[in-house]
């Protein structure tokens, strides 16, 4: 069985980086999302965008013509971007891996973009990778859960403004089929 429609189009590794690219409420054209993924082709990554537009993940905000063709400025849809729960339970083993593969592979193209040019200082850009054990009922991570989606809503409300940066936060839950 192959993976649902939505997990193809959303965890591919090109367009995932360019999702990346456009979170945080980000207006940006092909060209300039081009420009902070220099790695990519941009015959490539005019394919992916277009792909995306068609499907609806990424809108487009405005037109304007530039030498005989018409450059889109383009956001993101985030409510677009997620896999429901039905697709994500019709997925198997392997189509589970092969997206999850995809995901960590966004993660380590980002954060070799951020620690490329040598200037990256962990502590100063609060910036890290760290892993934990917590030991929850059903109850008690649900809750987690619902503290953790408050804070981040909260946070993802921000813009742009005075003194702040962009940054990227990703989660990643395993249970790990031990109970205490």
């Amino acid at each position: 069985m192959a993976p649902s429609k939505s997990a193809d189009l959303i965890l591919h590794p090109v367009r995932l980086q360019i999702l990346q690219t456009l979170l945080g409420g980000r207006e940006l054209t092909t060209a300039e999302i081009g420009g902070e993924l220099p790695e990519i082709p941009a015959a490539t990554l005019y394919r992916h965008v277009a792909t995306l537009a068609k499907a609806g993940v990424l809108e487009v905000v405005r037109e304007r013509p530039v030498r005989g063709t018409t450059e889109r400025t383009y956001r993101l849809e985030l409510e677009r971007t997620s896999v429901d729960e039905n697709e994500l339970s019709a997925m198997t083993p392997e189509d589970h891996r092969r997206a999850f593969t995809g995901f960590v592979a966004g993660l380590l193209q980002a954060f070799d973009r951020y620690v490329e040019d040598g200037s990256a200082d962990l502590k100063r850009d609060g910036a890290g990778y760290r892993q934990t054990a917590l030991w929850l009922d059903d109850e008690e991570l649900a809750d987690l859960v619902a503290k953790m989606q408050g804070a981040i809503a909260g946070a993802a409300a921000n813009g742009p403004g005075e003194g702040r940066r962009r940054r990227i936060l990703s989660t990643v839950l395993i249970p790990t089929g031990q109970e205490g």
